[in-house]
């Protein structure tokens, strides 16, 4: 039976002792119904991969290079983030889209290096709310899909996670419904089974982000096609981010 995700983004945020801190709290509850994975600043993945050490909770990156390497100044590259044990990878955040200016293309260039390294990609999609109120929900959406996950075989699409966010929802304190989500990410799971078949698209692990909290996660998590929930700012409190955990059904 397939697990649900449950990743904590932690962003720009915490410092050394907190997220060491924060992290030997998660890793003290693990959870009989999802994995879990925390995604600390570069500056302290060493520190939090020392302190989840024995446990069941993997270590993620907030972002990653396109290149091996060479002279890439501030970059870090997938076979570096694989040195530092981490198992997953964010790709392709809207902080990263619309702040930093990566296309489809840079976040497609990203995931294929990720994925050649052995980490396993948590590739963002989401529309801006002037796309909603248009109605160009689906079509961003799968733009985004089709784009940034082109070329993938059909073992790669098996490690790739995808995560909805939409933009208006991220760090806003509004949320999509449950009903809202849902239709998203059925189409996503449409998607991936038409380009591959019934089976990848059911294996495929669908997140939900944008302003999760213990208080609408179960609604949430409760969808027929959301598979778990890249969570904010309620990942930088372990009882929040645990009480998420433990919506999953």
């Amino acid at each position: 039976m397939k697990r649900h995700l449950i990743a904590g983004n932690w962003k720009m945020n915490l410092r050394r002792e907190s997220g060491i801190a924060l992290a030997r709290a998660i890793a003290q509850h693990p959870s009989p119904k999802a994995d879990i994975a925390v995604c600390p600043p570069f500056a302290y993945l060493e520190s939090v991969a020392s302190a989840l050490r024995g446990s069941s909770v993997a270590l993620g990156a907030q972002n990653a290079s396109q290149f091996d390497d060479g002279a890439f100044t501030g970059e870090v590259s997938c076979q570096m983030l694989m040195e530092l044990g981490c198992r997953y990878v964010i790709l392709g955040h809207s902080e990263r889209r619309t702040v930093m200016g990566e296309t489809d293309e840079i976040v497609n260039a990203k995931v294929l290096k990720a994925l050649a390294a052995g980490l396993r990609p948590i590739v963002c999609v989401g529309e801006h709310l002037a796309d909603r109120e248009s109605g160009k929900t689906f079509d961003v959406v799968r733009r985004q899909f089709e784009r940034s996950l082109a070329g993938l075989s059909p073992d790669q699409m098996r490690q790739t996670v995808i995560a909805y966010e939409p933009i208006w929802a991220i760090g806003t304190g509004k949320v999509a419904t449950p009903p809202q989500a849902q239709e998203i990410h059925a189409d996503l799971r449409k998607q991936v089974e038409n380009r591959y078949n019934s089976a990848i698209a059911q294996q495929s692990i669908l997140l939900y982000g944008g302003s999760v909290k213990p208080d609408n996660a179960v609604a949430l998590m409760g969808q027929t096609d959301i598979d778990g929930a890249l969570v904010g700012g309620a990942s930088l409190a372990a009882a929040a981010f645990l009480a998420i955990v433990d919506a999953c059904p």
